[in-house]
């Protein structure tokens, strides 16, 4: 009857500091995401007010168009259609290349984990996905835009391929990974062989880790500046040529923060960038959440 109370007293202890844990985990997690919070609202206060269908479909204004309407007291011409299709053009080509090659190239280490030769492309991986973007464009632009003699889409494009690649592969390779086994072992006694089985069976039941790694990587590589900047330079119109300089909505981020005239259209063309990042994951956490039902 003794040790009862004692029991007592160690259980309502046991239930303060879980209770105390729990605030300061909400504490914390609140203070993480003040900034977050903080630089969205900034972002929208300020770029709403500039959405408009004009801004979506006219190419950057001269900065003489945007002094004559400053001086004027109207609102800033034009927009960033340049930049929207530059970043279409550019990651259009660099999905087509990199989706088949990670999805490969993950479905290789999967399967071959215990190889020398997988080791050695699995290490490759991890030290390109580690690697700054600048440095991924300085080399792009020696591989691509010399030889080319030329800033380009094509070079833009394979920079943010290869910006792709390790977290394709790396996505593939752990969602076919967690497979149940008895899936391959299935087609395989069908009479599949392992490229069929891999192809047919395994490569189609993680289609929702596959497809969320991608989403995920285009939205990493849709906001970085540094490698356009040694390999697309920017163009101030609508410019739909492969082999021309090409214009980015990260680029014209740069540009508009460069010039004094031409600063208020930052925050709307940060607003539009942050919006597709946003969906872009929003889009990645259904597939997956559907896919995994």
């Amino acid at each position: 009857m003794q040790e009862y109370p004692k029991f007592m007293k160690r259980n309502n202890s046991r239930l303060i500091k879980d209770k105390l844990l729990f605030v300061f985990v909400c504490l914390f997690a609140g203070f993480s995401a003040l900034p977050l919070f903080a630089i969205l609202g900034q972002v929208l206060i300020k770029g709403y007010k500039q959405l408009s269908f004009s801004f979506f479909t006219e190419p950057t204004p001269t900065a003489y168009k945007v002094m004559l309407a400053i001086s004027e007291g109207k609102h800033i011409p034009g927009g960033i259609a340049n930049g929207i299709i530059g970043t279409m053009i550019m990651l259009f080509m660099a999905v087509i290349v990199a989706v088949p090659i990670g999805i490969l190239c993950g479905a290789f280490l999967s399967e071959n984990s215990k190889s020398k030769f997988a080791k050695v492309v699995s290490y490759l991986t991890d030290l390109l996905q580690g690697t700054p973007s600048i440095i991924i464009g300085i080399i792009v632009y020696i591989w691509v835009v010399v030889p080319m003699k030329g800033y380009s889409a094509i070079a833009g494009s394979v920079a943010l391929c290869i910006m792709m690649l390790p977290l394709i592969i790396r996505s593939t390779e752990e969602t076919l990974k967690i497979l149940p086994s008895s899936l391959k072992e299935a087609g395989l006694a069908l009479g599949g062989n392992r490229a069929r089985v891999m192809l047919k069976v395994q490569l189609p039941s993680a289609f929702g880790g596959i497809f969320t790694g991608v989403l995920l990587a285009i939205s990493r590589v849709i906001g970085e500046t540094a490698p356009l900047m040694f390999t697309a330079l920017g163009c101030s119109f609508i410019q739909y040529s492969i082999t021309q300089p090409i214009s980015a909505v990260p680029l014209l981020i740069w540009e508009f923060f460069n010039d004094p005239n031409l600063q208020e259209l930052i925050w709307g063309a940060s607003l539009f960038l942050l919006l597709f990042v946003l969906t872009l994951n929003i889009i990645a956490k259904y597939v997956a959440k559907k896919w995994n039902q």
